[in-house]
């Protein structure tokens, strides 16, 4: 008698969980000791174009609608987190590129949802500069949420690329 063969299951979204809770210890360890380290507006040069600073961010990206409640965006990162859960738990195999862009956005929205849970605003420390211009201050949930969304484009256009053309 031969043993019957078990089949493999597919990788399963759900095991990529770990990637968002290490963007959320990193993101929180980071700015833990930011805070304690620097002052509101306080920076530090590290290399040419780049300093740490101190901000304290109430809008979304940019400063955007920066007179919004605290409460309105935690209420739309749990929103975000619901939906990308039950994303990775009802596409559980496969789609590898898109669970690993979703793990990267809810890593991101929740590191900032407890800052504004607990400050009531985002602390973000990473600043690029060149001469007189500097990009929009940042911290690593915001890294994450980027990366998050640079990964769904890929894997838009690498869907694009493997549809065949029809001809006209």
């Amino acid at each position: 008698m031969s043993e019957a063969k078990t089949a493999k299951p597919p990788f399963d979204n759900l095991r990529l969980l770990w990637i968002a809770a290490f963007v959320i210890v990193v993101d929180q360890i980071t700015k833990y000791f930011v805070g304690k380290s620097l002052v509101l507006y306080d920076s530090i040069p590290v290399i040419s174009h780049f300093n740490l600073i101190r901000l304290h961010n109430t809008g979304a990206a940019f400063s955007m609608l920066n007179t919004a409640p605290a409460a309105m965006f935690i209420v739309l990162s749990v929103a975000v987190s619901i939906g990308i859960l039950w994303w990775l738990r009802t596409n559980r195999h496969g789609q590898l590129l898109n669970a690993l862009a979703f793990v990267f956005v809810l890593g991101g929205a929740l590191g900032n949802a407890i800052d504004r849970a607990t400050r009531g605003y985002v602390l973000d420390f990473i600043q690029f500069f060149v001469g007189e211009w500097h990009f929009a201050a940042f911290n690593v949930a915001d890294m994450a949420i980027t990366l998050g969304a640079g990964l769904m484009i890929l894997d838009l256009v690498i869907q694009s690329l493997r549809r065949p053309t029809t001809a006209a």
